[in-house]
C-alpha cells in the first residue's frame, strides 16, 4: 500500500486533570508521533497487519523530527524535503470532561517545485501498488486540483487512488474522478450544500457522485450512525456496531476506515465488505483517547456487528 501526505504533522498529545481558563494547566505529555492523512492510514494498515509506504513532505526542524519518528516506529517512508516547516498539531484530552480537544494549524506553504516533486516521487514510488490513498488537506500554495493531478498521475501509473480530502482540495479533485471517495458528513455537505444527517442523506450525496463521475466508488460517514458505501450497483447502508465503551475522541477514524478499506481492496474484497471493516475499524477508534491507534483485535471482534442493508440504484 502506498500513501502520500502532502501536509502532515508532528501530534503532540497532552493529558489535563480539568481544562481551566484561569491559573495554569498542568498537562501530561501522552505521546508524540507522526501523523497526517496518509501516515495514519500507512499506520492503521501495518496494524491490520499489511505492509505501507507513506509519501510525505518534510520541512525545517519539525519534518527532522517527523522523520525520526517514522523510522523510530518502524513505518516505511518516503520523505520529499521542502523549505517551510512542517506543522505541528495539539491534542488536548481533558480527563474530567473525557473530551478531546484537537488543535491543527494550517501549515507549512508549498512552492510550485515542491509540489512536483512530491508528484514525482509518488510516482516512482508507485511501483506495483495497485492502490495509492491520498488523505489529508492541502497546504497553502498547491493548486485546489492538486488531488486531480495526482489521481491523473495514479491512472496512468495503472493503480487506483483512494481519496480522502476537504474543502477545496476535494472540489478541485472531482473533475478527473477517482475508484473511490470517502467523506464524513462535514465534507459531503460541502459538496451539495445541504447537511448530511441521516443514510438517506449520505446516500443522496453518493448517488450525485457517482452520476457526476467524480468516483467509482463512494462512502460517506455519518458520525455514530454508520456510513453509507455506493457503487454502480447500488447504495449499502453499514449500521456502525454498538460500542463496548465509552467513546473519547473521533480522532484518527476516519483514517482508520480508509486503512480497512485500502487493505482490504489490495487483498481482494469488494468495497462493501471492505467498507464493512472500515466501519468495524472506526468504531475502535473510537474507544482510544486523543490520537492513540485503534485496537485491531477489537475492530475485528465488531466487524460481524455492522449491519448492513443494500438498495438498488433508481
Amino acid at each position: 500500500m502506498l500513501t502520500l501526505t502532502i501536509n502532515p504533522t508532528v501530534d503532540l498529545a497532552w493529558e489535563v486533570g480539568h481544562l481551566t481558563g484561569i491559573g495554569k494547566n498542568r498537562a501530561r505529555v501522552r505521546s508524540v508521533a507522526a501523523g497526517g492523512g496518509g501516515i495514519n492510514v500507512a499506520r492503521g494498515v501495518v496494524r491490520l497487519g499489511g505492509r505501507a509506504t507513506a509519501v510525505h513532505t518534510s520541512g525545517g526542524e519539525v519534518g527532522l523530527r517527523l522523520n525520526r519518528l517514522l523510522d523510530e516506529e518502524g513505518v516505511d517512508h518516503v520523505a520529499v524535503d521542502i523549505e517551510d516547516e512542517t506543522r505541528e498539531a495539539l491534542v488536548l484530552f481533558d480527563t474530567a470532561s473525557r473530551h478531546s480537544y484537537h488543535i491543527v494549524p494550517a501549515g507549512p506553504g508549498l512552492r510550485e517545485h515542491e509540489g512536483l516533486r512530491c508528484l514525482d516521487a509518488l510516482e516512482q514510488a508507485a511501483g506495483n501498488h495497485p492502490y495509492v490513498v491520498a488523505s489529508g488537506s492541502l497546504p497553502g500554495g498547491l493548486p485546489a486540483d492538486f488531488y486531480a493531478v495526482v489521481a491523473r498521475r495514479i491512472k496512468e501509473a495503472g493503480a487506483r487512488l483512494i481519496l480522502d480530502t476537504s474543502g477545496a482540495a476535494l472540489s478541485g479533485a472531482l473533475a478527473e474522478g477517482v475508484f473511490l471517495l470517502r467523506c464524513n458528513r462535514t465534507e459531503a455537505a460541502s459538496l451539495t450544500g445541504r447537511d448530511v444527517l441521516s443514510l438517506d442523506d449520505a446516500r443522496a450525496v453518493n448517488e450525485h457522485l457517482l452520476t457526476t463521475g467524480a468516483a467509482e466508488v463512494a462512502v460517506t460517514t455519518v458520525g455514530a450512525l454508520g456510513a453509507v458505501c455506493s457503487t454502480g450497483h447500488g447504495h449499502t447502508e453499514l449500521h456502525a456496531p454498538p460500542l463496548p465503551g465509552e467513546p473519547l475522541s473521533d480522532a484518527g477514524a476516519g483514517d482508520g476506515m480508509v486503512a480497512a478499506i485500502a487493505i482490504r481492496l489490495t487483498a481482494g474484497d469488494d468495497p462493501v465488505s471492505a467498507s464493512a471493516l472500515g466501519v468495524a475499524v472506526a468504531a475502535a477508534a473510537m474507544l482510544t483517547p486523543s490520537t492513540e491507534p485503534f485496537d485491531p483485535e477489537v475492530a475485528r471482534s465488531l466487524r460481524p456487528e455492522v449491519k448492513t442493508k443494500f438498495q438498488t440504484r433508481a
